[in-house]
């Protein structure tokens, strides 16, 4: 009886299911390939459309005749190297070099200085800190276009406010800030490093505030004076934070365009004609297409062999 029982207990007793195969690592690896690409692949067409096209198209176009009736004949003959020979046979591409190295280099210069000077008062408690640094954004805020304008009459020979002051405290009131050859530059150097100030504070200001305080405190215990502290530990401290001011405040400066167009349209005489009003010149004013192009890939040219560098000197520093 009691073999019976066991027999048909055993009988009832369900099939053990059969071990699960391990999962297939190539079909694992395929998976989250596909995963990655999927999350990726909007980003890949983004930058396609709105920057690897463009791109292409510019480069193309700095070896077509292309003129206003290409957009409707759509005919554009290749010609070669001509559009490239006549950019750096012309004198003025040379002009407009020469002054956007001075431009970048002078509003790089004042806009680092000034903003590393601000970013160190303001890292000190005192009344009206936070006020204080948000008036001074302000300028950042503001549309380049807007600014140009607004000091185009601040700057303006006979109306201007800023001549108008001079004149009141007998200091001069006649400065062709905007209309002399060898004014107009300067003074658009000034006006641009006055609207990058505030970018290069807030962004020193930040790194500042990393750095330990106990660093300074070893410092003053040490007897090191204000100076030397800065020079040793604040710039130190400091440096991947000002590499990444100066390549972007490159990156801004050397293509800039609405502001001098506000403020001079590129004269008088050219002289503050840059890569960036020169594109523009020779793409909407000349309407020379192929001649802009080129003008618009070297400036290319220059922001990525500047980019280069960057991220080479930024490898070997983490190494």
């Amino acid at each position: 009886m009691s073999t019976t029982t066991a027999s048909a207990a055993a009988g009832a007793a369900p099939v053990a299911k059969k071990a699960a195969k391990p999962p297939n690592p190539a079909r694992i690896r395929r998976r989250r390939r596909l995963a990655q690409w999927g999350f990726i692949a909007p980003a890949v067409v983004f930058m396609a459309l709105f920057f690897g096209y463009p791109l292409v198209r510019n480069i193309v176009m700095s070896f077509q005749d292309y003129s206003p009736s290409t957009f409707f004949t759509g005919k554009s003959p290749f010609n070669g190297t001509d559009n490239w020979s006549n950019v750096f046979n012309d004198e003025l591409f040379g002009k407009a070099l020469w002054h956007t190295i001075l431009f970048t280099i002078g509003s790089l210069i004042g806009q680092f200085c000034i903003g590393l000077g601000l970013a160190v008062f303001f890292s000190r408690r005192f009344p009206l800190n936070g006020i204080l640094r948000s008036l001074i954004l302000l300028p950042w805020l503001v549309p380049m276009v807007v600014s140009g304008v607004v000091w185009r009459r601040i700057l303006d020979q006979d109306t201007g406010v800023l001549n108008s002051f001079l004149g009141t405290i007998g200091a001069g009131g006649d400065t062709p800030w905007l209309t002399s050859t060898s004014m107009a530059l300067i003074s658009v150097i000034l006006v641009n490093i006055w609207i990058g100030i505030p970018f290069n504070m807030v962004i020193l200001y930040g790194g500042l505030q990393e750095v330990p305080k106990e660093l300074y405190e070893a410092a003053s215990l040490d007897g090191a004076s204000a100076w030397r502290t800065f020079r040793s530990i604040t710039l130190p401290m400091l440096r991947p934070v000002i590499t990444v001011v100066l390549v972007l405040g490159f990156m801004s400066t050397v293509k800039i365009l609405d502001l001098i167009l506000a403020l001079t349209d590129g004269g008088p005489a050219d002289s503050t004609q840059t890569l960036g009003t020169l594109t523009y010149q020779n793409s909407f004013v000349q309407l020379d297409f192929g001649a802009g192009a080129v003008v618009g890939n070297i400036l290319i040219l220059i922001s990525a062999v500047f980019a280069v560098f960057y991220l080479r000197a930024n490898r070997n520093e983490g190494k």
